[in-house]
């Protein structure tokens, strides 16, 4: 295998990469590393005064979404983020134990 990076995207964090096995076979991949906003949204979940004022103040800070998952949830499972009409999906998949890390507050929606 010979992976090389075809592209990066600095909005995104995302890094593109391509594989060409032997075989004949293509494999592009998509990586991010998403680890400073899950400490964003990890530390703002310990601080509940920011949930409190954003919903005094109508509106709320509910989650940060990479967009490395908000890619994969659109390939493996059919949901769109930036759709109107899976804005059901949306909430239930963050208010899913495996997706709290997503999540800026402890509450649910």
């Amino acid at each position: 295998m010979t992976k090389r990076v075809v592209d990066y995207d600095p909005h995104t964090r995302i890094t593109t990469t391509f594989d060409y096995i032997e075989d004949g076979t293509v494999i592009l991949g998509h990586e991010a590393d998403v680890s400073p906003v899950l400490e964003q949204n990890k530390a703002l979940q310990n601080f509940e005064d920011y949930s409190k004022k954003g919903i005094k103040d109508s509106w709320w800070h509910y989650a940060t979404i990479p967009m490395i998952v908000i890619e994969k949830w659109k390939i493996e499972k059919g949901i769109d983020v930036f759709n109107k009409d899976h804005a059901k999906a949306v909430k239930r998949l963050l208010n899913d134990p495996e997706y709290r890390y997503l999540k800026t507050t402890a509450k649910m929606v």
